[in-house]
């Protein structure tokens, strides 16, 4: 079988100086704060997906607008060898309605402080103070 990268969306919605973070339930990152997002499917722009992932994981709608950064996340065994490998790619989402609701594979979804994320005291993801920073910055 041939193996091949993933590619998953991150939905990366910022909205009166607070930015909208799920904590992840299962693998990889389970227990830490990151972008929403997910495995784009089959005939499924990444923009689509982002948005889609997005309302499944917090009920919240957003319209993506721009792609921010591509993030390689390869995760390797004892040996060395590559265990999975998968490309994120964060997407800019402008905030349309909702209430944060944990819902598909999220344990927590909440708004969060920009300067809080920024502080580090929050256990995240990797990349997420560097996407958020982009996203600031192509505002």
């Amino acid at each position: 079988m041939e193996k091949s990268p993933k590619i998953g969306a991150l939905a990366v919605v910022v909205h009166e100086a607070r930015v909208l973070l799920v904590q992840r339930s299962k693998q990889p990152d389970a227990g830490l704060w990151g972008f929403p997002g997910g495995h784009v499917e089959w005939g499924e722009t990444v923009f689509q997906a982002a948005q889609r992932e997005l309302l499944e994981e917090t009920s919240v709608i957003a319209e993506p607008l721009r792609y921010l950064d591509n993030l390689d996340l390869l995760r390797h065994d004892e040996q060395g060898a590559v265990q999975s490998h998968y490309l994120l790619v964060g997407v800019a989402c402008d905030y349309r309605s909702g209430s944060p609701t944990a819902g598909d594979d999220a344990l927590d979804a909440r708004w969060f402080p920009i300067d809080q994320i920024r502080q580090g005291n929050l256990p995240m993801s990797e990349r997420v103070i560097d996407l958020l920073e982009t996203a600031l910055q192509a505002r």
